[in-house]
């Protein structure tokens, strides 16, 4: 049997000028780790390679987006790894949407190890093979779909524990909100509702509480997700901020009979203009926002009407949209400023959707429930910091929450 020859520096390395740096290193004792060690400099070039190709990729997903990114130069940050302080140059797009995924934004150390990787890179968006490609053409790694579906995999039961833990006993505020995803069941390309439940707790500190999957988007659907929510030890809420979803109401009362229902204000102006000219449209959601933005709901009650004869048989069409719902329309104007400006809009959560949106934008469907599932708890993961934050003025909504509850609200405060 022919004996296989010994890798030369010249098949590792195939740079030569960069090459007989090392050799020049090595033979004058040039320290190996460390600052300016020979081997810091050969990963410095390796990481700064890895990131190159991962803006290669990105910019290729934004092209297929049809967003217009190019890059921008190069910025400048030190990391710590496992052999000293090296320093990158990360390339910088346009746009400013290049997140990558070794050396994070705003981190200081470059990532552990490839499970990390592709954890990250499934969190990005990417399906198993996209991981496949992207190990070898960026990292030059092999992994095989199977070895990196079971990485993925792994994260199951951390999902689990994540979605059955045990909740706070009171929040502040609650946004409910539904989306949509193609999902592939049995053969067939199908549409499934993904519940969100995003939180503002007493603290004013965000979060999370669950995503749960349906076939589609029901008020007996909310009703047994919070019944859920009730097993898992949230016993009070005082504001759940909804869409116009028919029943919501009656399924949030049967569970939570004390929480304020508050129905979107934007959701309503969407609906109240969908049938009005592209004329009228800007000069009647002036006028509708007299009637939001009103001192009192008496007030309010005098703006809508001043509306409705101002506008004539579309006033009285979108009349009778607003006074339907008024109570839970108009459920914020019993409170002041800071918490008005909290529970108008379900905006917080569609927030959340659209950071979801952005990563998943490039992918038409999922091959299973469970595939979806995945992937949207690892972008939540991933992306934290960018939803996880601290409530705005939360002090001011306290004091009033304290006033206007007195011991519903204080003796959660004092457990």
């Amino acid at each position: 049997m022919k004996k296989k020859n010994k890798p030369r520096l010249s098949d590792i390395i195939p740079d030569e000028q960069y090459r007989k740096g090392i050799e020049e290193g090595l033979l004058s004792g040039k320290n190996w780790l460390g600052k300016d060690g020979i081997f810091s400099e050969l990963l410095q070039s390796v990481v700064d390679a890895a990131l190159e190709g991962e803006m290669d990729h990105h910019l290729e997903l934004e092209q297929l987006a049809g967003v217009k990114n190019r890059r921008n130069g190069h910025g400048k940050k030190k990391v710590k790894t496992n052999i000293g302080e090296i320093e990158l140059h990360p390339p910088r797009d346009r746009e400013g949407t290049f997140s990558p995924i070794i050396v994070e934004k705003r981190k200081k150390e470059v990532k552990g190890g490839i499970e990390d990787v592709i954890l990250a890179l499934y969190a990005k968006g990417n399906s198993i093979e996209d991981i496949h490609r992207l190990l070898q053409e960026i990292y030059g790694i092999k992994y095989s779909t199977s070895a990196i579906s079971l990485i993925t995999e792994r994260v199951l039961p951390k999902l689990l524990e994540w979605q059955q833990r045990p909740l706070k006993e009171c929040y502040s505020i609650l946004y409910l909100d539904g989306m949509h995803f193609r999902v592939k069941e049995d053969g067939v390309f199908v549409d499934k509702c993904v519940y969100s439940l995003y939180a503002v707790d007493l603290e004013g500190e965000r979060d999370v509480l669950g995503i749960y999957l349906s076939d589609a988007e029901s008020a007996s659907q909310w009703g047994i997700i919070l019944e859920d929510l009730l097993k898992r030890g949230m016993k009070d809420v005082f504001f759940m901020c909804i869409d116009g979803l028919a029943g919501f109401k009656q399924a949030i009362e049967k569970v939570y009979p004390q929480t304020i229902i508050q129905r979107c204000i934007v959701h309503k102006i969407r609906n109240s203009v969908r049938f009005v000219s592209d004329k009228d449209r800007r000069p009647i959601c002036k006028d509708l926002k007299t009637i939001y933005t009103s001192a009192t709901r008496d007030q309010a009650k005098i703006a809508l009407d001043s509306f409705k004869q101002k506008w004539g048989k579309q006033g009285e069409r979108i009349g009778k949209l607003w006074e339907k719902d008024w109570d839970e329309l108009m459920a914020f104007m019993d409170f002041s400023q800071p918490i008005r400006r909290m529970i108008y809009t379900t905006n917080p959560v569609e927030a959340l959707h659209r950071m979801i949106r952005k990563v998943t934008k490039s992918k038409g469907a999922w091959v299973s429930e469970k595939a979806l599932i995945k992937q949207l708890y690892l972008t939540l993961m991933h992306s934290e910091k960018s939803w996880k934050r601290k409530a705005f003025n939360h002090k001011s909504v306290q004091a009033e929450l304290s006033e206007k509850f007195g011991e519903r609200f204080t003796k959660w405060i004092e457990k």
